[in-house]
């Protein structure tokens, strides 16, 4: 791994540790937890396609 994929490595690691706490506290039930994280999903797949088709 080059340093600049290590530096974004920690950085989404630190972002997850600050969002977590909130995005589980606000989502309580079990299928609402599965629904907004398969939301996320979707939305990084693109992102990281979209990343892949300009390179």
């Amino acid at each position: 791994m080059e340093t600049d994929q290590i530096m974004s490595a920690i950085f989404l690691l630190a972002v997850l540790i600050l969002i977590l706490p909130g995005f589980l506290s606000t989502n309580n039930r079990l299928k609402q937890i599965f629904n907004n994280l398969s939301i996320w999903t979707i939305i990084v797949l693109i992102i990281i396609v979209i990343i892949y088709i300009i390179k």
